[in-house]
C-alpha cells in the first residue's frame, strides 16, 4: 500500500477473494552460511516431510520508498534471506513525464492511484537500489504500473499494462537522468523478470493469459486457505498468500501487513500500541512457520509493503523473525524465482507428494 490505502482495504478483505488449492511442494536450497555437515544431501529413501527444508518466501509490493529499500537490503545478508520486490513502475517517472507516456486501461492518460516520484533525484536513488537488489541475487517482479483494480481487464489490458511496465523500466537511468550510468545487464534484467503480483490481489481471466504472452513463469496474486503449494495454470505456477491465525481467537488474516494493520487499528495509524500489534504480529509468523516446520513443510509466504504501519510494528516482527528463522536447520528463505526450480526437484525426489 502507499498513500492512496482505502481501496485495499477494501478488496484485500474480500471474503469472496479466490482461494487456491494446494498442489506442488517445493524443496528449497540450503542457505550458504550452514556448515558442511547441514549442507550434506539428505536421504530421499523416507520421502517423509522432515526430509526436506522448509521454505519461507517473503515479498514486498510497490517498492518505492528508497528509505526502506535501504533497510531490506541490509536486513537480508544479516537475516540470511532473499526477497522478491514487486515493482510500482509510476514510481520511476515523475508526474510530468507519466502524464504523458502512461495510459493505463479504462482510466485517463497519465492516471494513478499511488503517484509517481516526486523528483529525478529520487528516481536516481531507486534505480541504484534495484540494481544492487539484482546483484545481490534478489528477484525483481512486477507490480504493474498505476496500482489500478484489473478484476475486469481483458488479456489486451494486462499486456498493455506489462508494456507499460517494461517500457519504465527501460527508461528507468534515462528518467533519472543518468543514462550514460546504466549499468550493463540492465536490460538483461528486465528481460529476466519472471513474476507478477497483482494490484489488490485482483485478477481476471485475462490475467494467465497476458502473463504466458509476456514470458512470466510465476503469479503470486492468489489467497490460499492456509500455507498452500503453488498450483500450475497455463504454465503459470500460481503463488498465494495464506490465511494465517491471528490474535487472541486465532481468527484467520492474509498474511500481509496492511491486512494485520486493518486488522489491529481499522486501518488508522496507532503508534500508541505499536509494540502490542509487534508481539502479536510475530507470534503470528512465529505459529505459522512452526505448523509447517513441524508438519508437511508447506512454503510459509507472507507479504509486505514499503509502508511502516502503526509506528512500524509489522517491519520490526518481521525483521525479528527471520533473523530466528533464516538459519534454522533446514530452513531457506528464498524468492519467489529461487523457489521456482526447487519445485521441480522436490517433484523429482518425492512424487508421492504430488
Amino acid at each position: 500500500m502507499h498513500k492512496s490505502s482505502a481501496p485495499l482495504a477494501a478488496l484485500l478483505l474480500l471474503p469472496s477473494m479466490t482461494l487456491a488449492p494446494s498442489v506442488v511442494r517445493a524443496d528449497p536450497p540450503r542457505p550458504a552460511a550452514q556448515t558442511a555437515a547441514q549442507t550434506a544431501p539428505p536421504s530421499l529413501s523416507t520421502k517423509t516431510p522432515s526430509t526436506f527444508q522448509q521454505l519461507v518466501i517473503i515479498s514486498f509490493d510497490g517498492a518505492h520508498d528508497n528509505r526502506l529499500w535501504e533497510r531490506s537490503l541490509a536486513m537480508a545478508p544479516k537475516v540470511g534471506a532473499h526477497f522478491t520486490y514487486f515493482l510500482s513502475c509510476t514510481f520511476l517517472m515523475t508526474r510530468a513525464e507519466g502524464g504523458r507516456s502512461y495510459r493505463p486501461s479504462g482510466h485517463k492518460v497519465g492516471a494513478s492511484n499511488v503517484g509517481y516520484a516526486q523528483s529525478r533525484d529520487e528516481i536516481a536513488t531507486r534505480v541504484h537500489h534495484i540494481w544492487q537488489a539484482h546483484q545481490d541475487g534478489h528477484d525483481i517482479g512486477s507490480h504493474g504500473c498505476g496500482h489500478f483494480d484489473g478484476k475486469d481487464w481483458s488479456e489486451k489490458d494486462w499486456s498493455a499494462e506489462f508494456t507499460a511496465f517494461d517500457a519504465a523500466l527501460d527508461n528507468g537511468w534515462k528518467a533519472a537522468g543518468i543514462g550514460a550510468e546504466e549499468p550493463d545487464g540492465w536490460r538483461s534484467m528486465i528481460d529476466g523478470i519472471k513474476g507478477f503480483r497483482a494490484p489488490y490481489l485482483s485478477t481476471s481471466a485475462g490475467l494467465v493469459p497476458a502473463e504466458r504472452k509476456a514470458g512470466l513463469s510465476y503469479d503470486a496474486s492468489l489467497v490460499t486457505k492456509g500455507p498452500a503449494w503453488p498450483a500450475p495454470e497455463d504454465g503459470i505456477q500460481r503463488f498465494g498468500l495464506p490465511l494465517i491465525p491471528e490474535g487472541p481467537t486465532g481468527r484467520r488474516v492474509i498474511g500481509m501487513d496492511y491486512n494485520l494493520f486493518v486488522r489491529h487499528s481499522m486501518g488508522v495509524e496507532n503508534r500508541k500500541d505499536s509494540a502490542t500489534f509487534e508481539q502479536r504480529t510475530l507470534k503470528a509468523y512465529r505459529d505459522a512457520f512452526t505448523a509447517q516446520y513441524d508438519g508437511n513443510r508447506i512454503p510459509l509466504q507472507l507479504g509486505f509493503h514499503f509502508v511502516e504501519m502503526n509506528g512500524g510494528a509489522y517491519w520490526r516482527a518481521l525483521e525479528a523473525f527471520l533473523a530466528e528463522t533464516c538459519r534454522k536447520q533446514d530452513v531457506a528463505c528464498v524468492s519467489y524465482a529461487q523457489a521456482l526450480p526447487l519445485i521441480e526437484a522436490r517433484k523429482k525426489a518425492d512424487p508421492s507428494a504430488f
